[in-house]
């Protein structure tokens, strides 16, 4: 992996968080949120892809250290976040990447529970002007939609059973009726997670590789 692990501190606390930068040393620096598995390998590839194009990727460790390779220890972990804590981390995060990348706008990205995340830390600080929410699910985080600073693009499955395309729409209607820009794209045939290449149970090679090509564009388009 081309990149390394960082920390930063959040009111006394500090977090950890894999840090890539690309060949050029700085770029428009983008806040990428984990699934409910942790920082786990995957997330550490998605930032390096992103340094590859040219961003300045920051993924902070939402668990502190701990990581699953199971559902069972992964859906636990996912029900013991500590929401304030998580705030926290995701300001703390926004204002390191700031700091760091030395650019005015940060883009936010996050996958499952990192996809809620993305669009919570998008209305927690006014520097993150685009959001990509991958699939996004929660139960206890509630984004205030009319503090997004940005717009926001949402990647969703047709086959998804716990964010379904009514999900997805009924998402994009309220960050709509909060006055903020949204737009989605359902991919047909596509399951939960369809991103992660590294769960062939779920990996959908054409969605994901569109995905990948709408969410460079969209953060190229909103972070100059």
């Amino acid at each position: 992996m081309a990149g390394r692990m960082v920390e930063f501190s959040t009111n006394g606390i500090k977090t950890s968080a894999y840090l890539a930068t690309p060949p050029a040393g700085k770029g428009p620096g983008v806040i990428v949120i984990q699934e409910w598995w942790g920082l786990v390998g995957h997330i550490k590839n998605v930032c390096d892809r992103f340094a590859g194009e040219g961003f300045t990727a920051l993924a902070p460790d939402m668990y502190h250290g701990k990581t699953a390779n199971e559902p069972d220890g992964a859906q636990k972990l996912f029900m013991a976040l500590n929401i304030a804590q998580a705030e926290k981390d995701l300001r703390g995060a926004a204002q390191y990447l700031a700091e760091y990348s030395a650019t005015q706008k940060l883009g936010a990205v996050g996958f499952c529970m990192g996809g809620q995340l993305a669009l919570f830390a998008a209305t927690l600080n006014p520097r993150v002007g685009a959001c990509v929410n991958f699939y996004g699910i929660h139960p206890n985080v509630k984004p205030d939609y009319s503090k997004l600073s940005g717009p926001v693009l949402g990647l969703f499955a047709e086959n998804d059973a716990f964010v379904t395309p009514q999900v997805a729409r009924d998402t994009e209607a309220a960050i709509t009726k909060a006055g903020r820009q949204s737009e989605i794209h359902i991919y047909p045939g596509a399951n939960h997670a369809f991103f992660n290449d590294e769960r062939p149970d779920a990996y959908n090679k054409p969605a994901a590789e569109d995905a990948w090509k709408r969410t460079l564009a969209f953060f190229r388009r909103h972070l100059k």
